[in-house]
């Protein structure tokens, strides 16, 4: 009976869930640095705006990076439903995307670092999906801040491209895209795996490592 199941795909904007005007109650700080999580974040701190599969286990991966890193968010992003819920997500009817929220100091945590973490961290090649998880909100994407952002994405974008397709893996399929909202998620989301250590987590990669990117700064 698989085999007849509908294809995720995208919502226009008419068909998207209506949503609402108000955001939704969230956590003040993170769980596991104590930091806060809408700000304010500290001078010469960037966010970027990732998806990479369900957003519990890619939060983490993001929090557990070694240094640079001030703080943490998931929510939605990338569709055109204002402040949906969760459930809302799910329906693949408001186009969004489940994403993380990264707030770092490129000053100890460059760019390319942070998206080696991202590509390495799923498989950028599955289209509406990661592993299990079939859906539209389990895309691969990156949401940039700035024309500076989107050329590195781009450019680490093309360079693990090449590294898959040596390899022997399909296209890449992540989107890129500049930032146009970003919804957090409710309170029990954030953090979700500190709170739920046997929590489910369906990140996995590709065992390919990406060209770029050299860790944190000396």
């Amino acid at each position: 009976m698989f085999l007849f199941r509908k294809r995720p795909e995208m919502p226009s904007p008419a068909e998207a869930l209506p949503g609402r005007p108000t955001p939704l109650p969230t956590a003040e700080t993170h769980y596991v640095n104590g930091n806060p999580l809408k700000g304010p974040y500290p001078p010469g701190t960037e966010t970027i705006v990732l998806g990479l599969g369900c957003f519990w286990g890619a939060e983490r991966r993001f929090w557990q990076l070694p240094a640079g890193v001030f703080v943490t968010a998931v929510g939605y992003a990338g569709g055109y439903t204002p402040n949906p819920t969760y459930e809302e997500v799910c329906t693949g009817q408001t186009g969004h995307n489940e994403v993380v929220l990264v707030a770092f100091d490129p000053a100890v945590l460059p760019l390319d670092s942070v998206l080696r973490t991202f590509f390495e961290s799923h498989d950028p090649t599955q289209g509406m999906r990661q592993g299990n998880d079939v859906g539209t909100q389990y895309r691969s994407g990156i949401y940039t801040n700035g024309p500076a952002q989107e050329a590195t994405a781009r450019a680490v974008r093309e360079a693990y491209a090449e590294a898959l397709r040596e390899r022997g893996f399909p296209d890449v399929t992540t989107e890129i895209k500049p930032l146009e909202h970003f919804y957090f998620a409710e309170g029990y989301h954030q953090q979700y795996l500190a709170k739920n250590p046997g929590g489910y987590c369906g990140l996995g990669g590709t065992g390919v490592s990406c060209p770029v990117g050299t860790g944190v700064a000396a």
